[in-house]
């Protein structure tokens, strides 16, 4: 189809309200439309058939708006429309949305009363703010960002406390927590991570015995790889490994869970029936890690143990007798207690960095895996950071 186009012309003030202006599409006898201003008042005029299987029509919203900086409104006339699809609902969206832009008045009032049902039916896509993220000052973009910061230490500052102040009361027997959740809680994070507990602790034992094989071997002091392993699983190793897997293990499925919960809105009825989220969601978690914890570093140590002995006996020819003797020599009650008190701090760490994130992720299903995934990485950064904080404390107090 040809079409015939002509630019808006700009009327005088004095005759404003009694010329008019046109932008035309299409042919006189065929679909298109019809713009006819009148002060500041565009009536767009619909005429023929809108159907996408007839010969192509403008549908381009913008050429109406692009010379009529003094419009405040458009009308529509739709007594000369025939049949019409999806067509004219997109120039009519598309219209809606440059009025919405140019803040002019959007009168559907003119349209067949089907038309103005659909056209409700389509998002309108809102207007952004006069201030855009681009045109922000760096010092503003550091502000937001240190407000939010401040803001999520004070969330977690309020969480620990909330905890600290719960489990007192769980330990004078008042607390309003389930038994039967803490138990769950303690399957959870206790039995069934012995398995993986216990595959990355022997291998760890058995490594700290061949990397120490190599160096104390130079100067014939084999006997010495078995305080090696000793004193590394008992002070480091044991309750570090164990608390990363437990990070990825339970940390994420912690955070997992409640975002699940999250999207499904079974917190937000928790809520309305009153349940307190604390005694029903954190605590049993919280309170089942840290009391796992201690437990699996135990156990991870004489795995870990386990582990170089049966390296250094079977593959570096050192004597069962001798290890076990050099040692029990190494290790003493510090060291244990020293390990002991990590793995409370990294339980605790881990527990409420996933319950926090779970708590404030999103609703949709994959705002479970980002949660899931961050508290994954936050867990872990914490608990090599926490410890790199007891090594320095241990050094200071030469421990």
């Amino acid at each position: 189809m040809s079409e015939a186009r002509s630019d808006h012309a700009t009327l005088p003030a004095s005759r404003a309200n009694t010329e008019t202006a046109d932008v035309t599409n299409g042919e006189a006898s065929g679909p298109g439309w019809t713009s006819h201003t009148r002060g500041v008042i565009a009536v767009v005029k619909l005429e023929g058939d809108w159907l996408v299987s007839e010969t192509y029509i403008d549908r381009s919203a913008a050429r109406l708006l692009q010379h009529c900086a003094s419009l405040r409104g458009i009308g529509f006339d739709a007594d000369r429309l025939g049949h019409w699809d999806s067509t004219l609902l997109v120039f009519l969206s598309q219209l809606r949305q440059a009025s919405m832009h140019a803040k002019i008045d959007f009168d559907e009032t003119g349209l067949p009363t089907t038309t103005r049902r659909l056209l409700d039916l389509l998002p309108v896509r809102q207007v952004p703010a006069a201030t855009s993220i681009r045109n922000s000052a760096l010092a503003q973009d550091v502000g937001v960002r240190a407000i939010g910061m401040w803001a999520e230490l004070v969330a977690v500052t309020t969480l620990v406390g909330e905890i600290t102040l719960a489990a007192a009361c769980v330990l004078r027997g008042r607390s309003h927590m389930r038994r039967i959740d803490l138990l769950t809680c303690v399957q959870e994070a206790g039995l069934e991570a012995l398995p993986i507990v216990t595959i990355v602790n022997v291998l760890v034992g058995a490594i700290l015995a061949f990397v120490g094989a190599i160096e104390l071997r130079r100067f014939g002091a084999d006997i010495y790889i078995a305080n090696l392993v000793a004193i590394a699983v008992l002070r480091e190793m044991a309750a570090l490994m164990t608390a990363i897997v437990m990070s990825g293990r339970t940390g994420g499925a912690y955070a997992a869970q409640i975002a699940t919960m999250q999207g499904s809105e079974e917190i937000d009825a928790l809520r309305s029936f009153g349940i307190p989220l604390l005694d029903y969601l954190i605590l049993p978690r919280v309170l089942a890690l840290i009391s796992m914890m201690p437990i699996l570093y135990i156990y991870g140590s004489a795995i870990g143990i386990l582990g170089g002995f049966a390296v250094a006996v079977a593959m570096l020819n050192i004597s069962a007798t001798i290890f076990i003797s050099q040692a029990a020599g190494a290790v003493t009650v510090s060291e244990v207690f020293f390990g002991l008190t990590k793995s409370i701090a990294f339980g605790a760490l881990i527990a409420i960095a996933g319950c926090r994130v779970g708590l404030r992720a999103g609703r949709s299903a994959a705002d479970v895996g980002r949660a899931a995934t961050a508290s994954v990485v936050l867990g872990i950064v914490g608990v090599i950071t926490l410890d790199a904080i007891f090594a320095v404390c241990a050094n200071a107090l030469n421990f």
